[in-house]
């Protein structure tokens, strides 16, 4: 819910990204509270699902028959640090653009498709206002889509394998 507010006030443009965060930090009621409920929320998410996955390997939970719950779970903690890295660049700062070198550098030499992985990423040789779109989108659009038909199928596993697993 904090994330639609935010988008009211926000324009994913790189002349503007900084301004509207500052000025919806300083001029929007409550903005600066929804702002860091926002943040203080992923972090909790990142720390929760962690959690839940120590839950889960320490109870051996990930054994026969939930190993595929257990490779759903670890999609899902690695699209919920995509979701966080992705939030942590919209402000467009100098800590995001920072943040996008040194991710696009250590994707682009990823094995065999490093490079094209990196012009993905970056939307071509060099960050622009492009870089910021695309990942303004995968924040708000394409991750949380991707999240909740993972979910879906988690808690689907979840339901099939009997409940959530004890100590075995």
């Amino acid at each position: 819910m904090t994330g639609i507010f935010l988008m009211f006030f926000y324009r994913p443009e790189t002349t503007a990204a900084w301004n509207d965060m500052r000025a919806r930090q300083t001029s929007v009621t409550f903005g600066l509270l929804v702002r860091n409920m926002h943040r203080w929320g992923a972090h909790l998410m990142v720390l929760t699902v962690f959690l839940h996955m120590a839950r889960v390997f320490y109870h051996g939970a990930y054994k026969a028959p939930r190993e595929f719950n257990w490779l759903i779970g670890v999609i899902l903690l690695t699209l919920t640090i995509g979701l966080s890295f992705t939030g942590y660049l919209l402000p467009w700062d100098q800590l995001a653009l920072w943040a996008v070198t040194v991710g696009g550098n250590m994707a682009g030499y990823t094995p065999v498709f490093g490079e094209q992985v990196r012009f993905v990423m970056i939307d071509g040789k060099e960050i622009g206002p492009n870089t910021l779109l695309r990942w303004y989108v995968a924040h708000v659009l394409f991750l949380p889509f991707i999240i909740v038909i993972f979910m879906a199928i988690h808690f689907w596993r979840v339901r099939k394998d009997c409940g959530i697993s004890g100590p075995l």
